[in-house]
């Protein structure tokens, strides 16, 4: 590499690294203040606060280098236009090919990063914080219930309690149950007593009525709805692993690997089958948005005349061409998602914009000569 590459490389890279990293501890703040009260007012400790959101950031890291690393490249190239410093370059020979490899090798190194993110790191940080965030929850389900509020343990069941005093008795209670798929239940009780037993929390409710909602048939055979009220004196209701069966977690699309994306086991729905080939055509196209990026952030520096002030209308004109790509990406994802034949919406998303940007930089004046001759 000669030293002008070094020196641009150099400066790409540091600003990557910073601007990555101070996003990425952005987004990271404004997603683990939902778990700032298990530290305030539950007693979570801080380190593993800090644990549980580190899991977040390689799925930050995935999502945001593409667009860090297209912002770097433009910022770095414009300033470098704005300190006349291509203008000296040019002026030495360098074509805008060979200004373009620094560029390119970063955008090479983000793209590494991506599929290593995409296709291991992230899979398996959010399958260990989900395993984490339902021990947490179990282990801590009685400590949620707050008096006056409904609480909701892993959003298939939802506990109120008019009134609590001290650590385990509950005082006016409302429990709507929905973890059996088809049989909802709502449980009415005068009062509780929260214990921990060996399967985690669970509420012994006195006094109440248990009401279900079951699907029967009326005497000429159709579907009808029919209610089961159960008055009792005593009646218990575990806390711990809401929505499983058996101490098993059903993983979501995020914690599964490629292979598992790609033949997913036995039993699985075919809608589901097709969120999952969608899910893994975007993984496996998404790292090739960084050149693409990179690529295009170079055809809006390098191209057009060299104008005194021009470095701000770059800069918009490339922001905006930024966020038209983000918003498509999202459409083009959504799109997939629902209908199987719009898989290949994600590789359109990945490579047109660098085929685009390739198009500009080879139609610049006097540069598709020097393009074919990029190792020269």
């Amino acid at each position: 590499m000669k030293r002008i590459d070094r020196y641009i490389f150099r400066q790409l890279a540091l600003a990557l690294l910073a601007v990555t990293l101070g996003l990425a501890a952005l987004v990271w703040l404004t997603q683990s203040l939902r778990f700032i009260e298990l530290v305030l007012d539950r007693g979570l400790s801080f380190r593993v606060f800090l644990e549980l959101t580190g899991l977040l950031l390689p799925g930050f890291f995935g999502l945001i280098l593409p667009i860090t690393t297209f912002v770097v490249v433009l910022f770095t190239y414009v300033r470098l236009a704005g300190d006349r410093e291509l203008v000296v370059m040019r002026a030495a020979g360098l074509s805008n090919a060979q200004l373009s490899r620094p560029a390119i090798g970063v955008a090479m190194v983000s793209m590494a990063l991506c599929f290593m993110l995409n296709l291991w790191l992230t899979p398996i940080s959010q399958q260990a914080f989900r395993d984490w965030q339902a021990e947490i929850r179990d282990e801590m389900a009685g400590l949620l219930l707050q008096d006056g509020v409904f609480t909701s343990l892993g959003g298939d069941l939802t506990i109120y309690a008019r009134a609590r005093q001290g650590a385990d008795q509950l005082f006016g209670i409302l429990v709507h149950d929905t973890r059996e798929p088809g049989a909802p239940v709502t449980i009415i009780a005068e009062a509780g007593l929260l214990t921990v037993t060996a399967a985690g929390p669970r509420v012994t409710l006195f006094n109440g009525e248990r009401q279900q909602m079951s699907l029967g048939t009326d005497p000429d055979g159709r579907p009808e709805p029919r209610l089961t009220i159960l008055s009792f004196r005593e009646n218990s209701l575990d806390l711990a692993r809401t929505g499983q069966r058996n101490g098993e977690r059903t993983r979501n699309i995020h914690e599964r690997t490629l292979a598992e994306l790609l033949d997913p086991e036995p039993g699985v729905s075919e809608r589901d089958r097709q969120r999952f080939l969608a899910e893994a055509q975007q993984r496996l196209a998404s790292p090739f948005t960084a050149l693409g990026y990179t690529l295009l952030a170079l055809a809006v520096a390098l191209t057009g005349e060299f104008r005194r002030f021009g470095g701000m209308l770059r800069l918009a004109i490339g922001c905006g061409i930024m966020v038209g790509l983000i918003a498509i990406g999202l459409t083009f994802g959504n799109a997939a998602a629902r209908d199987p034949r719009l898989h290949g919406l994600a590789w359109l998303h990945a490579v047109l914009p660098g085929l685009v940007a390739i198009w500009v930089l080879a139609r610049a004046p006097g540069l598709s000569a020097r393009w074919r001759r990029w190792a020269s």
